[in-house]
């Protein structure tokens, strides 16, 4: 993805796996060989695998410098990280810090680390391990997580202490957070920050988690959503009834879906989810009674 300008701000993605295929039945259980196929005209082999149909996806940060601050927004899966139950998250060693670093940026530079929720492939590098222990990857900022959103998984944990968690992410990348006293809950319309040319917002985006955001930027006359996981693939702009198999109220995702994409549909706001592959960063078009996404190249 090429840099985007939001005003003062510049958003530029830190990429940790650029294309990871899934089974197409495994990221959306209602989805049919027919969807697929009446697709596949402006979905290529970059989104879609022409031998397999399985659905590609990025697993990405975005980060955002404005003249005062800099953030960075739902931290991917994270090294060394025990998941078994899905071996392309498990005991990774990606250079994304030194992909973080290209773009000029330490992490100690890191002001706010925002989650749009606390699934496992969107909190892993909160965290690294120092000498046998989990620490915070970003000493110096604070770690803005919904307040809904971490109360659902704590009760979890506490009531299973040891049962993993978003397979043991809520142990390993947000609990040492805490613990280290960098964690600040907010609700889900939270407001950052109002400067006329660096504006950031949460919004509520219910279906996905207990809890789930998404964030909006605004800098003069242009706009930004980061969407996390309300929509996974560009397919379900063309099939919003799409329903990923993590949804824990599918009804209410594919409402907060369709309204994001009608709200973006034909604007010049860009859509910037959680895991498009490269291009990556694109906007909303209207194609008949449905949506399409068209990248940004």
């Amino acid at each position: 993805m090429r840099s985007l300008r939001i005003g003062s701000m510049r958003v530029d993605l830190v990429s940790e796996i650029p294309a990871l295929a899934f089974d197409k039945s495994w990221l959306f259980a209602n989805v049919t060989d027919e969807v697929i196929a009446e697709n596949r005209s402006w979905l290529d082999h970059r989104y879609i695998e022409p031998e397999t149909g399985r659905f590609i996806l990025s697993h990405h940060s975005y980060l955002v410098r404005a003249p005062r601050w800099t953030a960075i927004v739902d931290t991917c899966c994270g090294n060394h990280k025990k998941r078994p139950r899905v071996p392309a998250w498990n005991d990774l060693d990606q250079p994304y810090l030194d992909n973080m670093r290209a773009l000029g940026v330490a992490p100690e530079e890191i002001d706010f680390v925002m989650c749009t929720h606390l699934h496992v492939d969107h909190v892993g590098w909160n965290t690294r391990l120092v000498d046998g222990r989990w620490v915070p990857t970003f000493p110096n900022a604070r770690y803005l997580m919904g307040r809904a959103e971490y109360r659902h998984f704590e009760a979890a944990h506490n009531a299973a202490p040891k049962s993993p968690v978003n397979h043991g992410s809520f142990a390993d990348s947000v609990l040492p957070v805490v613990a280290a006293g960098l964690a600040e809950l907010v609700e889900t319309d939270h407001r950052l920050f109002s400067d006329r040319d660096a504006a950031l917002r949460f919004a509520p985006a219910p279906g996905h988690t207990a809890g789930n955001m998404q964030i909006h930027l605004n800098g003069g006359h242009d706009h930004a959503v980061m969407s996390g996981d309300v929509i996974h693939h560009p397919i379900q702009c063309a099939a919003p009834w799409l329903s990923n198999a993590a949804d824990v109220d599918p009804a209410a995702a594919i409402a907060t879906r369709l309204a994001l994409l009608e709200e973006l549909a034909d604007t010049p706001s860009y859509l910037l989810t959680g895991h498009f592959p490269a291009p990556t960063a694109g906007r909303v078009v209207r194609h008949g009674e449905t949506y399409r996404f068209r990248f940004e190249d």
